[in-house]
């Protein structure tokens, strides 16, 4: 497995989980659940991905400009799940927060495939891309089991 595989099959999972929330009303059981998922899955991501794919494109010339450009949407994705977690289930505004916050995730995981990944490819050795996986999938193992 390489490192985009391993992300793809996490992408799949923020996807499926951000598609359930936004269909999720008022102050239930279920959106507090499915929230409370999306903010695990999404931070355990963004902290092993930029651990174990982007610090190592930011040594390659090549790469460093879209690492950096990532590393700054995971920013603004922090900033939406802020505001989130300031808002009230029950407020009409959430699910319009939460669907900014679907925006940009799924805007952030189709640049990452397309452009990011390609990149990598060709910046990254690859026996590096699969020891980046198992970096990748020992640290969501550990952030997923804390």
């Amino acid at each position: 497995m390489t490192i985009f595989e391993a992300l793809r099959k996490d992408h799949d999972i923020q996807r499926d989980l951000l598609a359930r929330l936004v269909e999720t009303h008022g102050d239930s059981d279920e959106r507090e659940q499915l929230y409370q998922q999306v903010r695990a899955e999404l931070k355990f991501h963004a902290n092993a991905e930029e651990r174990a794919l982007y610090i190592p494109m930011m040594d390659v010339d090549l790469t460093q400009e879209k690492a950096r450009h990532s590393v700054a949407e995971h920013h603004e994705i922090d900033e939406m799940i802020e505001l989130l977690d300031d808002t009230d289930f029950s407020a009409t505004s959430w699910l319009t927060h939460a669907k900014k916050l679907q925006h940009l995730v799924t805007h952030h995981l189709d640049e990452e495939e397309h452009e990011v990944f390609q990149l990598a490819g060709r910046g990254l050795e690859d026996p590096q891309k699969t020891a980046l996986a198992e970096e990748y999938n020992e640290e969501m193992q550990r952030q997923r089991s804390a």
